[in-house]
C-alpha cells in the first residue's frame, strides 16, 4: 500500500516548467497571434500619431508623411489644446457631451437590467427569444439607416408624425427647426438602438447564476420579488459595476452618428446636438478647405486623457463601495 501511495503521489505531483516551449505553448501562441497582431497594427503602432497633437501639421508637397510630420511641421506646444476652449460654444458642447452621457449611463443600467430580469422570468421560452431578438436587432443598424428612419417619421411635409397630426386636424411640427423636442428624441433613439445589447449581456449573466440558489429560496418560501432582490440583482452586481466603469470612461466622448446623422446636422439644433465630436468634425474643414488635423488630434488626445482619469476614478469609487466589484 505504501508503494502504491508513493506512485500516486508521484503521478499527481505538478510538473515544473523547464523553460522550454512545449507543444501546448506553441498552440496557444498561434491562437493568440491574430488578436495580438490586430492590437499591434490598429492600437499600438498608430499611437505615434499623438505627435500631431503637439505639431502645427503641414503637408510637404512631394514628400512622405513622416517628413511632413517631423521635418516640415513646426512644434506648437500646447497651443492646439486651446482649440476646444477658444470657441464661444465651449460650455455648450461640454454640457451636451457630459449631460447626455450621464443620462445614457443612468438609463443604460436601469432599463437593460430590468428588461433582462423580465425576459428571464417569462415562462414561454419562444416568446423570450422573440423579444430578445426584436430588441437586439437595432444594434446592427448603422446610424445612416437610423437617420433615414428618423427623417421618415419627422419630415415636415411627408413625415409620419406630421401626417397623423394633420389627420387629426392639428398643425404640423417643424421637428428639425424645433430644438426643445430633440433631447427626448435623442435619448429615446440611443436607448432604442443600444438597450438590446446591454440586455443580452445581463441575460447571459443571469443564465450563469446557480439554479440551486433559487431552489433553496423557494423552499424557504421566497417570492419572485424577493428572489430578484436578494439573488438576481446581487449576482449581477459585478457585471453592472464593470459596464458602469467602462461607460464612465467614455463620458467625454459622444456617438457621432447619433448627434450628426439623426439631426441632419441642422444649424437650428446646434444648442442640443453640438458635442465635442461633432464640433471637431465641423471644424476640420474650414472655409479655406484645409483640414486642421492637429486640432482634431489634440481634441481626441484630450478626450482620451480625461476619459482615463474618469475611468480610474470611477473604478476607485466602485472598489470602495464594493471591494469585490470593479474593473481592475
Amino acid at each position: 500500500m505504501a508503494e502504491r501511495e508513493l506512485q500516486l503521489r508521484s503521478t499527481t505531483r505538478p510538473r515544473h516548467r523547464t523553460g522550454r516551449f512545449t507543444l501546448d505553448d506553441v498552440q496557444l501562441f498561434v491562437l493568440s497571434l491574430p488578436t495580438a497582431l490586430w492590437y499591434l497594427l490598429f492600437c499600438y503602432i498608430p499611437m505615434f500619431g499623438i505627435v500631431i497633437a503637439f505639431k502645427n501639421y503641414r503637408v510637404a508637397p512631394g514628400r512622405n508623411f513622416l517628413y511632413s510630420l517631423f521635418v516640415h511641421s513646426p512644434w506648437a506646444g500646447l497651443n492646439n489644446f486651446t482649440f476646444l476652449f477658444r470657441t464661444p460654444h465651449a460650455s455648450m458642447m461640454f454640457r451636451n457631451t457630459i449631460g447626455y452621457n450621464l443620462v445614457f449611463i443612468a438609463l443604460g443600467v436601469v432599463i437593460p437590467v430590468s428588461l433582462a430580469i423580465f425576459i428571464s422570468e417569462l415562462y414561454s421560452k419562444r416568446l423570450a427569444k422573440i423579444c430578445q431578438t426584436a430588441m437586439f436587432m437595432p444594434h446592427f443598424l448603422s446610424w445612416v439607416v437610423v437617420g433615414y428612419f428618423v427623417f421618415a417619421f419627422l419630415s415636415t411635409d411627408r413625415g409620419l408624425f406630421n401626417n397623423l397630426i394633420k389627420g387629426f386636424g392639428g398643425t404640423p411640427v417643424k421637428w428639425y427647426q424645433t430644438p426643445r423636442h430633440w433631447p427626448y428624441i435623442l435619448v429615446f433613439i440611443q436607448l432604442w438602438k443600444t438597450v438590446g445589447y446591454g440586455m443580452v449581456v445581463y441575460l447571459a449573466a443571469i443564465s450563469g447564476i446557480d439554479g440551486s440558489l433559487y431552489e433553496a429560496s423557494i423552499i424557504d418560501g421566497a417570492s419572485k420579488k424577493q428572489q430578484i432582490r436578494f439573488i438576481t440583482i446581487p449576482m449581477l452586481r459585478p457585471i453592472i459595476s464593470i459596464l458602469f466603469v467602462l461607460a464612465v470612461g467614455r463620458i467625454f466622448n459622444s456617438d457621432f452618428g447619433l448627434f450628426y446623422r439623426t439631426t441632419q446636422n441642422s444649424n437650428t439644433l446646434q444648442s442640443v446636438m453640438l458635442t465635442i465630436d461633432v464640433y471637431v468634425f465641423n471644424s476640420l474643414f474650414r472655409s479655406s478647405g484645409r483640414a486642421q488635423y492637429n486640432y482634431a488630434s489634440a481634441a481626441v488626445f484630450l478626450q482620451s486623457v480625461l476619459g482615463c482619469i474618469t475611468l480610474v476614478t470611477a473604478n476607485i469609487v466602485v472598489k470602495r463601495i464594493d471591494p469585490e466589484s470593479g474593473l481592475f
